[in-house]
């Protein structure tokens, strides 16, 4: 029988870890600018073209690479960062597996230039799809060059899973500002299209997370900072009420490496505990130092999860540090309500002597004082303190009615009986023409109807509601607009601004009006009729949350993502109280909508329940 295992070729086995390491232009991003870091560069200087999906070009001044070295960076499993096994539970670098270039040379064009600075001349080197096209002799600066043109060309499969422009520059954004936070010592400048969207000075760490965010940004953290045997942690949390619905500032650190720890967030969490509202998320920047050896990073491939030898400790040590820093720059609240005041000592008893207690005693006290003596048989039971209560006449059962005193008046009253058709009226079948609507527990609305009942979600009825109405008003009429009397200016980060910028255009179609859009700032003259001014920065937050996981292409998808995000913003809640009026009014539009049943989300918005089938739950 012929032999069926064979050796992949060196192409193949690239490509296939290609899929694991590059997922999209980002995770080149990430992998280039690692390289940059480790090769101890304080300039960093990252060119894109069409969200990296045309060009990713980093510049570096670090120490660059031989001729030699070169050519090798581009083989599988070849690195300079580790030698044996051991190695892995002592690393000082970003990189140590030595698959970057060759997962990247494998599905790009690939042009590298590098010189060190004991030499004269660097070497250039030019690879397509892992094959060596051109290596040359060259003058170029110290520091190295490398250029990732035309992303996954040879996999047009993988190509076509690739997101908008708009989206992919968001995953390009949010790499390069971990990279720029966890290296705030390092000079970084980021292009796209030729627009320079940040250029980060070397600064400490409250300076970079100002200079990423937003100038409003500094009045909002609260340092911290702990220094013990197992782990050293500093950084920022953001004060309480500058909380987001978002998760976009929640940034882990270890060994100045990017980690997402889902355990490290509930400490935070836990720490404010009793100072966000309702699934509001705390910001926080925290850069924790760990012995090398005390954590593992290889068990992902993007090495964004770690695990630690001792995470219950670390939990404890981070939620102490938080905790302690709100209260030490008085951000929680240091009254304690829960306190029993009954068991305060007042200061003046401090020095006073315990007396005996005094003690009266009422020698006059007899229990049995009011018993009476019960004469008859023996064996009845006795009752104590047994009084027969004076039983009120019998006019007070007509209380209300005219007194019988007052005959001459009650002889005058026309004494009427039941119809036959009253008593015959309690048992047609004829159903009460109004329809009676109930709240259940602040949350349903239960309404009769001709067979039965219905059960109403009071709140996606109302998006379905809002829904309906929103893009009636943007697609058959023009969106009314509502002009402020002073125009509201709101702080947003560089990459909200970019997405702001990118559906601008269907917010006015909504009826927002801006007046002016800054790098850090938008300012906003005219907003929907529909929308109240206090609830506009929550809901425009709403919206670039919905917006962080795609922006569609068509402009009639952006207003229906748009529409949806507004609905659901402006609903009424669970909790609410309706009035009889605005229950009445809620179920009357649901049911005059075009698709009543379900929301705008795709969920369930009411049940009936027919006389049936309650009748079957009495069997």
């Amino acid at each position: 029988m012929a032999d069926i295992i064979r050796l992949l070729p060196d192409h193949v086995a690239n490509q296939i870890a290609a899929g694991e390491v590059v997922q999209r232009p980002a995770s080149v991003v990430k992998e280039l600018l690692e390289n940059a870091i480790d090769a101890k560069a304080t300039e960093i200087k990252l060119i894109v073209k069409e969200a990296g999906k045309t060009l990713i070009h980093v510049i570096d001044n670090g120490f660059g690479m031989s001729e030699t070295d070169a050519r090798l960076s581009f083989e599988r499993h070849a690195t300079s960062k580790i030698q044996a096994a051991e190695d892995l539970f002592n690393l000082h670098t970003k990189g140590f597996r030595g698959e970057a270039l060759a997962s990247i040379a494998a599905i790009a064009h690939v042009e590298l230039q590098t010189k060190k600075e004991a030499t004269e001349l660097g070497t250039r080197i030019k690879i397509e799809g892992s094959k060596l096209v051109a290596q040359e002799v060259i003058a170029t600066p110290t520091g190295t060059s490398i250029a990732v043109k035309n992303l996954f060309y040879n996999i047009p499969a993988r190509r076509n899973f690739l997101k908008s422009d708009a989206v992919e520059l968001r995953h390009i954004i949010d790499e390069f500002q971990r990279v720029a936070l966890a290296h705030s010592n390092i000079k970084l400048v980021l292009y796209h299209n030729g627009n320079e969207l940040f250029n980060l000075p070397s600064s400490n760490e409250r300076q970079r997370i100002v200079n990423i965010l937003g100038g409003k940004t500094n009045e909002k953290l609260v340092p911290i900072e702990e220094d013990t045997d197992i782990v050293k942690i500093s950084g920022f949390v953001g004060k309480p009420e500058f909380a987001k619905k978002s998760r976009n500032e929640q940034f882990f650190f270890v060994n100045n490496r990017f980690i997402k720890s889902p355990y490290l967030h509930h400490a935070i969490t836990a720490a404010f505990e009793g100072l966000l509202k309702e699934k509001m998320q705390p910001s926080y920047f925290i850069y924790l130092e760990v012995n090398p050896e005390t954590i593992d990073i290889n068990i992902h491939p993007t090495k964004t999860e770690i695990k630690f030898d001792d995470e219950h400790s670390l939990y404890a040590m981070l939620r102490a540090t938080v905790k302690h820093s709100l209260g030490q720059f008085n951000i929680a609240p240091v009254l304690d309500f829960d306190r029993d005041a009954n068991l305060d000592t007042p200061y003046d008893y401090k020095n006073k002597q315990a007396a005996v207690p005094n003690i009266q005693v009422d020698r006059s006290f007899n229990p049995f004082a009011d018993e009476k003596k019960i004469t008859g048989n023996t064996a009845a039971p006795r009752y104590t303190n047994y009084k027969k209560e004076a039983t009120e006449g019998w006019e007070s059962l007509y209380v209300g009615l005219e007194s019988k005193s007052n005959a001459n008046a009650f002889s005058s009253v026309n004494i009427e009986f039941e119809s036959e058709e009253m008593t015959s009226s309690l048992f047609t079948n004829e159903e009460p023409r109004e329809t009676l609507t109930y709240q259940l527990h602040r949350k349903y609305l239960v309404s009769s109807i001709k067979s039965g009942i219905v059960i109403i979600d009071q709140h996606r009825a109302h998006q379905r509601v809002l829904y309906e109405q929103l893009l009636r008003n943007i697609t058959v009429s023009e969106a009314v607009s509502q002009q402020l009397l002073f125009p509201v200016k709101f702080t947003f980060s560089i990459s909200e601004i970019a997405l702001l910028k990118e559906v601008k255009e269907s917010l006015e179609n909504i009826g927002f009006m801006f007046s002016d859009i800054t790098d850090d700032t938008i300012e906003l003259s005219g907003i929907p009729s529909n929308i109240s001014e206090s609830e506009l920065q929550i809901i425009i937050e709403q919206m670039l949350n919905d917006f962080q996981g795609e922006i569609p292409d068509t402009g009639f998808s952006q207003t229906d993502v748009l529409v949806k995000s507004l609905a659901k913003s402006m609903a009424i809640r669970t909790g609410k109280k309706l009035e009889i009026e605005e229950q009445q009014a809620l179920v009357n539009n649901l049911f005059a909508c075009k698709e009543p049943t379900i929301s705008p989300f795709n969920r369930t918005i009411f049940i009936t329940l027919s006389v049936d089938d309650l009748d079957k739950k009495f069997i």
